[in-house]
């Protein structure tokens, strides 16, 4: 089970609820499920309960403990607990979780840069108006890429009132090039100060930049260099650029037991949509739909994904076995989210550094 499908199966509890007359509410489109935070447990956890508290007029761990009830006999679900105000924690069946990220990383092969876009905001209009301060419009087009990435579309104008007043660039970036430029101004929150110094274009672990670029670019070498070991991780090694060919059924994701550092990757790999989402539904300088929740979550990513790369290839004389081709599968999948992130922050992501 995937967040999005276990994000389905939040809605359809609260459908139920609604259905059987205990809540009195809209059943909403979606719910964020997420990783739970300090003092939550479980594989996720969802603050539905307190979203919904208020439009049903019930206290929000009266609210969870209904939507605990229908949530607790779903398939797949195996525990779920209240935490805190009322913080609905649920566990999923191993078997679900292993058959729903190994379905995770086919799915992000499948749809390459498109992953993690939607229609959420089909038809919705953000009007972002921002004074004349490279700072301020480079954000802008930043979230005009998020946004427009879930089906939206951003009008970006130069009047008053402003909504999109970040704190502007101390100098002119333009010497740093346009990759570490636009990074420069869009990693920091948009209420902290950027730093427009070279540290941003050296080619070390100290710049953040360069790790997720380098990481990227490794993701790609070790294509490279398992087809250069005469195995690959799906069927598309040879086929014509712009071909398309689903995943074969047999490139599965490797267990986190025999695979180390594959299930946090696992995990990020499925938080990208609701970090996109997050972005994209408040496009404003708050720090909540802000660009730099993206460029963190691309620099996690890549944090999380180097020292994981060592384990992707045979060594010494060792041969390829389905546990490599699944390895190299969850590599390429990592690199194509931060070639997707990196796109849509507007930032090259090379093959090669």
């Amino acid at each position: 089970m995937t967040p999005v499908e276990l994000s389905r199966t939040v809605v359809h509890a609260v459908r139920r609820a609604v259905d059987a007359g205990e809540l009195s509410v809209d059943v909403p489109s979606r719910v964020v499920v997420a990783p739970p935070g300090p003092g939550g447990c479980g594989n996720y956890a969802t603050n539905v309960a307190l979203q919904l508290a208020r439009p049903a007029g019930q206290p929000p761990l009266r609210v969870a403990e209904v939507l605990q009830g229908y949530l607790s006999d779903a398939v797949g679900v195996v525990d779920v607990e209240i935490t805190g105000p009322g913080f609905l924690n649920i566990s999923l069946d191993p078997a679900a979780v292993s058959a729903g990220l190994g379905e995770l990383v086919r799915r992000v092969l499948d749809e390459g840069l498109r992953y993690g876009h939607t229609d959420a905001l089909a038809g919705r209009v953000f009007e972002l108006r921002v004074p004349y301060e490279v700072r301020a419009e480079v954000l802008a087009d930043a979230l005009g890429r998020i946004v427009a990435a879930q089906g939206g579309r951003v009008d970006v104008l130069h009047r008053e009132p402003v909504n999109l007043r970040p704190v502007p660039s101390p100098e002119d970036p333009a010497p740093l090039g346009l990759d570490a430029g636009r990074w420069a101004l869009l990693h920091p929150a948009p209420h902290d100060r950027p730093r427009i110094t070279a540290d941003h274009l050296v080619q070390r672990e100290a710049n953040p930049l360069f790790r997720v670029r380098y990481a990227h670019a490794r993701a790609r070498a070790l294509r490279r260099n398992a087809r250069a070991l005469g195995f690959a991780a799906d069927d598309h090694t040879h086929r014509p650029a712009g071909v398309h060919t689903p995943l074969p059924a047999d490139v599965h994701t490797p267990h986190p037991a025999d695979t180390p550092g594959a299930h946090p990757l696992l995990t990020l790999l499925a938080d990208y949509p609701r970090v996109l989402g997050t972005v994209a539904s408040l496009p404003h300088p708050d720090g909540i739909g802000a660009p730099s929740r993206l460029s963190r979550y691309l620099l996690d990513l890549a944090d999380t994904a180097l020292p994981f790369f060592v384990t992707v290839l045979p060594r010494g004389d060792e041969k390829p076995t389905a546990a490599h081709r699944a390895r190299l599968a969850l590599a390429e999948a990592v690199g194509t989210v931060l070639a997707g992130g990196l796109t849509l922050l507007g930032i090259d992501a090379p093959d090669h550094l």
